[in-house]
This record gives C-alpha cells, sequence and structure tokens, in this order.
C-alpha cells in the first residue's frame, strides 16, 4: 500500500500546456502515472505528449470519469481561482506546485478545502510520490525505491538528499510527501502521520522539519499521543540567524517562535530521534528499525543519481589516495 496516491490514481495536469506543466507531464507519463487529461483555458483540443488538452476542470472530469486527482501548474496570483474551479469540479487529491501563493488566497482555499473534504498538498511542494507506484510532483524519479519507510517533508532539497542515502543504504520508502514550505499549506505533519500511522506497509516514518512556525512541535505532541511506529526527525536551519527568512517563505524565527532548539527539544521530548546531518537520517532509521536491511556499507551502491556521483567524485579527490 502506500498513502495518499497509488496504482489506481488517475491525474489531470492543470497548467499542462505551460513549459513546466508539458515538461514534468512527460515524466510523469515516464514514470508510470496515469494522466487522463489536461487543462489549459483556451487550449481545448490540443494534445501535449498524447494527453488531451480541455478548457476547465469540469470539462475533463466529464469527459474522463476516472479522473480522481489533480496536479496544477499555474502562476501564483491565479493558483486560488485554479483550485476553487477543481474543487467544483469534485476532485479530492490536489497538488499545488506553485510558491509564494497570496497568504489570504491560500487561507481561502484551505476553508474550502477543509469544507469538502479535499487533500491539498503544497502549495510551494515538490509534490508526493509512492515509489513503483505513482508521482505527482516535480522530484527525479530515479532516487527514489520502493519500500517501508515513509516520509513527510517540509524542504524539498533535503528530502531528496535523505532519499538518495537511504537508498543507497537499501531503505525504500513507502510513500513521500512534500508539505510546502509557504506559511499557510494544506495537510500538515499531523495528516500525513496519521495516514502513515494507519499504512500497513509503513514501518517506519521520518518526519523532516525546518524553522518558522510550530508545526513540528504540534506534531511531536501528536507522535506521543497517537503514533506506535518509530519516528525519525531531522530540522533543517538550526544555524539561521533570528528574523531572516532562510529560503522558504515558512523558514523565519521570529520573537523567539518557531526556533530549531524549540523543535529538537520538543521531538526529543517525544522520544523521536532527531539526526544532526541528512546523512545521519539512514542510520538513525537503521537502528530503529534492525529488519530495514539497511547495509551500512553501501553508501555508494549502484543507484544511479547524479547526486551521488558528485558525492563519489568530490570524496575520491579528498581521499589520501588521490593526493600527490
Amino acid at each position: 500500500m502506500s498513502i495518499l496516491i497509488g496504482k489506481d490514481t488517475h491525474v489531470i495536469v492543470q497548467g499542462i500546456t505551460g513549459r513546466h506543466g508539458s515538461f514534468h507531464t512527460r515524466l510523469m507519463l515516464d514514470y508510470g502515472t496515469d494522466i487522463v487529461a489536461g487543462v489549459t483555458p483556451g487550449k481545448e483540443g490540443e494534445s501535449v505528449h498524447g494527453v488531451l488538452v480541455y478548457d476547465d476542470v469540469v470539462t475533463a472530469v466529464e469527459e474522463h470519469p476516472s479522473a480522481n486527482a489533480l496536479i496544477q501548474f499555474v502562476p501564483a496570483p491565479l493558483v486560488k481561482d485554479a483550485t476553487l474551479e477543481a474543487m467544483d469540479a469534485g476532485l479530492k487529491m490536489l497538488v499545488l506546485i506553485a510558491e509564494h501563493v497570496p497568504l489570504h488566497d491560500m487561507m481561502a482555499v484551505k476553508l474550502v478545502a477543509e469544507r469538502d473534504g479535499v487533500v491539498i498538498v503544497g502549495p510551494n511542494t515538490p509534490g508526493l510520490i509512492s515509489p513503483g507506484r505513482c508521482k505527482m510532483g516535480i522530484m527525479s524519479a530515479d532516487t527514489f525505491m520502493e519500500g517501508n519507510v515513509g516520509i513527510v517533508s517540509r524542504s524539498g532539497t533535503l528530502t531528496y538528499e535523505v532519499v538518495d542515502t537511504m537508498t543507497r543504504r537499501g531503505i525504500g520508502q513507502s510513500s513521500v510527501v512534500g508539505l510546502g514550505g509557504d506559511p499557510v499549506s494544506g495537510i500538515y505533519f499531523i495528516e500525513t502521520l496519521k495516514l502513515f500511522q494507519e499504512d500497513p506497509d509503513t514501518h517506519v516514518i521520518v518526519m523532516m522539519g525546518e524553522i518558522g512556525g510550530t508545526r513540528e512541535e504540534q506534531a511531536a505532541e501528536y507522535v506521543k499521543e497517537h503514533v506506535t511506529k518509530p519516528v525519525i526527525g531531522f530540522i533543517g536551519g538550526r544555524t539561521a540567524p533570528p528574523s531572516k527568512r532562510m529560503g522558504h517563505a515558512g523558514a523565519i524565527v521570529s520573537e523567539g517562535v518557531g526556533s530549531a532548539e524549540s523543535k529538537v527539544a520538543a521531538f526529543e521530548e517525544a522520544s523521536i530521534p532527531v539526526a544532526k546531518v541528512p546523512s545521519e537520517v539512514a542510520d538513525l532509521v537503521g537502528e530503529a528499525w534492525p529488519d530495514s536491511g539497511a547495509d551500512t556499507g553501501a553508501l555508494w551502491a549502484e543507484v544511479p543519481s547524479p547526486v551521488g556521483a558528485r558525492r563519489r567524485l568530490r570524496r575520491s579527490r579528498n581521499s589520501p589516495s588521490s593526493r600527490p
């Protein structure tokens, strides 16, 4: 099994004719994601990589009644209207890629989503993937491997690094969910932790947070009361200066709220081991789940990945045998 998406996910791409929409549609199709239709106003009748395009989401759903999910590639100022249109069409699983969506727009969208029982991942997210089953996002699929570790993260880049290390050690993933880095997003840690707790194929959960807000502290409280599976933590931004935004719109420490120290302390109070650096996450997963099959000596296993290739090259250049 997996959470949120899987083999039975049938996807509409909103903004499919744009540069990013077209590019990532091709990659998702190559991975095996079932994309049934695309939507771009004024482009009805066109085809992108063999996917028919419609003017609006309602028409696309009427023509393809199996559609049950949507991924969106539209500019941030248009996200509110595009998302409300998707929800009006009855879709219950939405992925919003755009970043810096206006705050009040996202608050309005979230209110409707909660009322109508719609799951939104994002905005400002790389998306999500259930390895070997379905990909709805912009992540490089080669890094991921099917397995039993569920990952939920606020940072896409850190997720890629952690997954790359885990895969090279033979530790696969059940589902990987990028929550998004904007101040207001759809689902948060707690909703995703609940899904992983209920998923029989997820044996260990990795929760990757960052500075800003109190989502991690709230999630730690939830873990103490409701999660029985091993949970591993990581907090990005430990060296960030106060009151300075670091990357994501939501990654800011202000007036003592949202600091890395408070999040690490909350994790430790909930008995969640916290990795100091991303590469340590795989070690902690192996310790928490001895049956993971993790090979601590296989960090540089033959898994195709340009990230790993650069690391191997850098390591070989710095090794004593390579020095004059």
